[in-house]
This record gives C-alpha cells, sequence and structure tokens, in this order.
C-alpha cells in the first residue's frame, strides 16, 4: 500500500536543504495526525511537495499555519543547471500542479508562510492567492565571530558586556522548566500561551533524539533564572525558536547575552542564524541591531467560495 506519509519523511531524511520546519518529524511533532503532504513526482521520483496542517471546526476545513513553525509552504527540487528563464518556468509547472491538489480538497481557507529561498510566488498570484510580504532577519555568515561582534550596534556590545559581568550562562535546564520560563513572557503580556507543554514535550523529543536542539540559561550568584533561549537547527540554519523571561530581571540584558550564545553555536556548528523574524516594531528593532541581513518571505493565503467550492477564490485584505 503506497503511504504518501512515510515516502515524504524518508525524503525530507535525504533532503539536506529542507527547512526542519518542513521534515516529516517536524509535522508529526507539532501536528500530531492533524496532517498530510501534496508530492509532486517524476518517474518515481519526487520533484515538488507541499507539506501542511489542516483543522477543521464547525464545518470549516482549512490550511493553516502551524504552531512553532516559521515556514513550510512550496518545496522545489530543481534539476543541475537549469537557465533562469528555465527555472522559473519549472516553478510554475511544479506550483500549478502543487495548486491543482490544494483545489481539490474541498477546503475553505488556505494560509503558509513560505521559506524566504522561494521569492516567486506569480503562478499562486494567476490562481486567485493573495500574498503579504514578512520578514526575518538571517546571519548568513557566522564564521568570524570578531568581524561579528564589531557589526552589533553599539548597544548591544554594551549590553552584552554588563551581561557577561552579572551573569554566567548554562545549559543544563530541562524541557518543562523552559516551558515555565517561555510562559512568563506571555503572561506578562496579558496573552494566553499559544501551545501546550505536551507539545513542546514532543518537540523537544524529537529534536533531542537527532540532536538539533539547545537549551541555553541565565543564572546571578544567587541562582535566579533570568531568562532562556530554545534553539533548533538543520543542516543550513540555527533557529531563534522561542525564549522567555523573568519580568523582575529584565534589565540585566540576559536576553541579549543568551542571543550571542546562539550566534557562537551556529559559529561552531558552521551555520546562518536566523532570528525568525517579528512584525512587532519593538522585536524588529532588537534583532536588526545584531547587524544580520533582511530577509522577506511570503505569507500566501486564499479563501475559497465555500458555497460553490471550484477553486475561484476572494483575495482577503489580511492574514487570515
Amino acid at each position: 500500500m503506497y503511504d504518501k506519509k512515510q515516502r515524504y519523511r524518508e525524503f525530507s531524511e535525504k533532503e539536506k536543504t529542507m527547512p526542519i520546519f518542513s521534515k516529516g518529524w517536524w509535522m508529526d511533532a507539532v501536528c500530531r495526525d492533524s496532517w498530510d503532504v501534496i508530492l509532486i513526482e517524476e518517474n518515481n521520483e519526487i520533484i515538488g511537495a507541499l507539506p501542511y496542517c489542516f483543522t477543521e471546526y464547525e464545518g470549516i476545513k482549512k490550511i493553516q499555519k502551524v504552531v512553532l513553525t516559521q515556514n513550510n509552504g512550496v518545496l522545489i527540487k530543481y534539476p543541475e543547471s537549469l537557465k533562469y528563464d528555465t527555472k522559473l518556468s519549472h516553478e510554475k509547472k511544479i506550483m500549478n500542479l502543487i495548486i491543482d491538489e490544494i483545489e481539490s480538497l474541498n477546503i475553505n481557507r488556505y494560509q503558509q508562510y513560505f521559506h524566504y529561498s522561494i521569492t516567486n510566488w506569480l503562478p499562486f498570484y494567476w490562481r486567485g492567492y493573495s500574498q503579504t510580504t514578512r520578514y526575518t532577519y538571517v546571519i548568513e555568515d557566522t564564521s568570524d565571530l570578531e568581524t561579528l561582534y564589531n557589526r552589533f550596534n553599539s548597544n548591544v556590545r554594551k549590553n552584552l558586556r554588563k551581561a557577561t559581568k552579572q551573569l554566567e550562562v548554562r545549559e543544563d535546564m530541562g524541557v518543562e522548566d523552559f516551558y515555565h520560563m517561555n510562559k512568563m513572557t506571555f503572561d506578562r503580556q496579558g496573552i494566553e500561551i499559544p501551545y501546550s507543554l505536551e507539545l513542546i514535550r514532543r518537540v523537544d523529543n524529537e529534536c533531542s533524539k537527532r540532536k538539533v536542539n539547545k537549551i541555553y540559561y541565565c543564572v546571578d550568584d544567587n541562582f535566579n533564572i533570568h531568562s532562556a533561549i530554545y534553539l533548533v537547527w538543520d543542516d543550513e540554519s540555527v533557529y531563534y525558536l522561542m525564549s522567555g523571561s523573568n519580568p523582575l530581571y529584565r534589565s540585566s540584558q540576559s536576553l541579549t547575552l543568551l542571543i550571542y550564545e546562539g550566534i557562537k553555536l551556529a559559529n561552531r556548528l558552521g551555520k546562518k542564524f536566523d532570528f525568525e523574524g517579528s512584525m512587532k516594531e519593538n522585536i524588529e528593532r532588537f534583532f536588526r541591531q545584531f547587524g544580520p541581513i533582511q530577509k522577506p518571505y511570503h505569507n500566501i493565503y486564499k479563501e475559497f467560495n465555500t458555497k460553490n467550492n471550484n477553486g475561484m477564490g476572494i483575495n482577503l485584505s489580511g492574514e487570515l
């Protein structure tokens, strides 16, 4: 019996350039059974894919962005030595085949964030989908820490000197304690944390099996924990996935110190450092001060006619 998801899991393990958030095991962890995948095959080889998480509530079926998952839209495998116009033709072919499959699913809504490496969304536009641009920040070359440090904003360097004198960075925190720290950040803002401890345990378990995660945290001389950060990585990048800070110690600049530890980890692993971005102005300003490159990526969405779902979409003015 053909097992599409298992075939995709095996494919995702072999594809070294695939972001961690599109790996089959990641989808298992964050979506459990509520995910599937569109596969485009040629000569028994996968040349395109779209893993997705689906939900159904009160008769509304939708594909939506996955919690804790920066991106997991279209994936395209390119033949070697393509000319640029041929590359665009290849993308159009794969994307149209994927769109055909999306629109055969009888869903009411579609929304996914594509990885920043996907710069061409025209085939989706031509099929009635809409787009908003989002941004992440990436340090593409972490090989020279001294050069990176000198690129930091002077405030970052000052805060690092302050934090280094007062705090010790440790890495022996369990995932339950990290979740408690992470929840503090949401509590301070009066926001309900959008994921459960059970989900974080699943992610942590799968990442730990593959040795692609790290928790750093800061303590002072009295062993008070100031903040903690959760990092994951794939073959290309280290990602700033989550963090949490005790509001009593926000002035200690502990998070600045932990992000620098994450950048140093990326240096040791020979990878990029991806801040995972934020559209909030104060967070964007904080990330930008570390000297990364701004990377735009696409939020692609469409709402379908629920009375007669024939693939004709209604363009929305904002995100779903």
